[in-house]
């Protein structure tokens, strides 16, 4: 058995914290799952036994500890989460998904169709005649639609 090439000595602070984020029956599993691994690897546990308890890649427990280390300073809470992704910022604002969801909402009727359900291909083109966007697909329409604005899992909407 070698010696650890990464070492992590929590605070008294940052073990509660962790510890509290492990018994939370309402924090999101990948997150408690990341807090195991940081508060094992400082029990000493080996990566390999920790990858193999809690059903991971031993590479996964190698990059958890990486970026622990590297955001020493940072909250426990902000330790844990996905870094950042690169990727073209949403086209449709906040804003604008705001008024898409309202006019779901209002009746077809209202805007001269002749149908009492919106369709994911008759809101999109509406709200392409209204001005909201300049375009949108009816397929993404409804995948935003159907994901709501209170998902737990898909914290952005654009």
């Amino acid at each position: 058995m070698g010696v650890p090439k990464y070492r992590i000595a929590l605070t008294d602070e940052e073990r509660e914290s962790l510890t509290r984020i492990v018994r939370k029956h309402t924090e999101s599993q990948h997150i408690v799952r990341r807090a195991k691994i940081i508060l094992r690897v400082e029990e000493g546990q080996q990566r390999k036994a920790i990858a193999a308890d809690l059903g991971i890649e031993e590479h996964s427990v190698i990059a958890w500890v990486k970026r622990w280390l590297m955001r020493k300073g940072d909250p426990v809470v902000e330790r844990l989460q996905d870094l950042q992704r690169t990727g073209s910022p949403g086209a449709i604002s906040p804003q604008q998904w705001c008024e898409i969801i309202a006019m779901s909402c209002e009746n077809p009727s209202e805007y001269g169709l002749p149908i009492t359900d919106w369709t994911h291909r008759e809101l999109a083109q509406e709200v392409i005649k209204q001005g909201i966007v300049e375009a949108i697909s009816p397929s993404h329409l409804g995948r935003m639609l159907k994901k709501g604005t209170s998902s737990r899992t898909e914290p952005d909407t654009g």
